[in-house]
């Protein structure tokens, strides 16, 4: 049970468009009085989904509850926006009894858990849930979101952005954190979720947000402690458990003629050298996007996903991850040919 005298905070996930402002929405109409506040991360010129809250009109949830953090990703912004923002809401006379976060469709969400474990906040807060939301048909299509473009958009708005995963991967991460998932959700989706997330997860069904605040909030999940339980495509990379039994490297990736040749090389590494990830932006002749490469063991997916910026060079990287010990001199022979 989460300990009563901190306050809870629901993270609130998922990409643009998934439906994470109108599930907002909904559990403030069914919040039966529970005095909330809410954080909406979003930057660009236009706060839509700020104003769709204010113009609720709910009496536990006045405009002045409602804040904005419109300086760019929330998961890069830590230290910048999220802990002054929750230290002056817990600070308040009458301070919120509940807490929802609703991120931005491009932040990770694990790096948002880990900051509730920051010494300012530790005692006064928790993390309740992650609920992730997934656009059901977008994930069947294997877009991932909506408009994958504007989520591109959106990216190359925002200079905060520390993070550069294909969306495939930032889908993964919002499953793998979440302790709840809300979809327009069929037998197969269910299977497919089950199978990323390393834990005993519930997927629900959420015609259009319609989940009642009783479901969603006081899942007691202390999110904070139990990192572990959480993986992210991140975990190698930056040592958040202290794998040191793991290691990784950047291989630099010249433009490719034949992108079948290249994936083609890239599965036989996997394979030969017994690598856990492989991924990362490569540049194709003839293709104005980059191709985002990612595979977990023998298993990839690839897909165009922006433009390379003006005036950059058209140098692609691979990034290996695997246990101590690879062989980086012939992993590096073998992707390049």
């Amino acid at each position: 049970m989460t300990d009563a005298s901190r306050i809870p905070a629901t993270i609130i996930t998922g990409f643009l468009g998934a439906g994470k402002t109108t599930l907002v929405r909904h559990l403030l109409e069914t919040a039966r009085g529970k005095r909330l506040a809410i954080i909406v991360n979003e930057f660009g010129s236009v706060g839509v989904d700020g104003e769709v809250l204010r113009s609720c009109g709910i009496e536990s949830c006045p405009e002045e509850t409602i804040v904005e953090l419109a300086n760019g990703c929330i998961c890069c912004t830590v230290a910048e926006d999220f802990i002054p923002t929750m230290q002056a809401l817990i600070d308040r006379a009458a301070p919120p009894e509940h807490i929802l976060i609703e991120t931005s469709g491009l932040a990770l969400p694990k790096p948002l858990v880990k900051a509730f474990d920051w010494p300012s906040i530790r005692s006064r807060l928790t993390v309740d849930g992650v609920i992730a939301v997934v656009d059901a048909p977008a994930v069947a299509e294997g877009r991932f979101a909506d408009d994958p473009e504007a989520v591109a958009r959106q990216r190359a708005e925002d200079p905060s952005v520390e993070h550069d995963n294909p969306l495939a991967e930032v889908y993964e991460d919002q499953l793998m954190a979440a302790d709840l998932i809300g979809a327009e959700a069929g037998a197969r989706l269910k299977r497919e979720v089950l199978a990323i997330v390393p834990r005993a997860v519930k997927v629900i069904a959420a015609q259009e947000g319609r989940v009642d605040a009783d479901v969603l909030l006081g899942l007691g999940a202390a999110a904070e402690d139990d990192l572990a339980a959480r993986p992210s495509h991140h975990d190698a990379l930056d040592g958040a458990h202290g794998h040191d039994d793991f290691e990784s490297f950047v291989v630099a990736v010249p433009e490719v003629r034949d992108m079948a040749e290249l994936l083609a090389r890239l599965q036989a590494v996997a394979e030969t050298h017994d690598v856990l990830r492989i991924k990362g932006f490569v540049p194709v002749t003839g293709k104005p996007l980059r191709l985002a490469v990612q595979g977990v063991g023998a298993r990839f997916r690839s897909s165009f996903d922006r433009p390379w910026p003006n005036g950059a060079m058209r140098q692609g990287h691979i990034v290996v991850i695997g246990e101590r010990g690879l062989d980086r001199a012939a992993i590096e022979a073998d992707i390049l040919g």
